[in-house]
């Protein structure tokens, strides 16, 4: 399971993100989205720690701390959501049907 880890500083690099994350276990992956268009880091990331307790452990010690002048947003991350088709059941014109 992922960290994720927001309202990031636009100037996080993995490499400091690994390290405050490694006081509180092993890192195993950092993951620091980029905007297509221009490369930036979006202000978010993800980090996989080693075990579920060093985990919980940097969750409970970051998750409100101030780092690079700002309040970091640290919780479980949420499995990626299937987008699928957009909208709903398209091929139903069961209210036309009606009439």
């Amino acid at each position: 399971m992922s960290v994720y880890v927001g309202n990031l500083s636009y100037d996080v690099t993995e490499d400091s993100l690994n390290a405050v994350f490694a006081e509180y276990g092993t890192v195993k992956r950092v993951q620091l989205p980029t905007d297509r268009e221009t490369g930036r880091v979006r202000g978010f990331g993800f980090v996989e720690m080693g075990t579920d307790a060093e985990e919980t452990a940097a969750i409970d010690a970051l998750d409100g701390a101030e780092w690079m002048g700002r309040d970091l947003k640290v919780n479980k991350a949420k499995p990626k959501e299937d987008r699928g088709s957009f909208g709903g059941n398209r091929g139903n014109n069961s209210a036309r049907s009606r009439y």
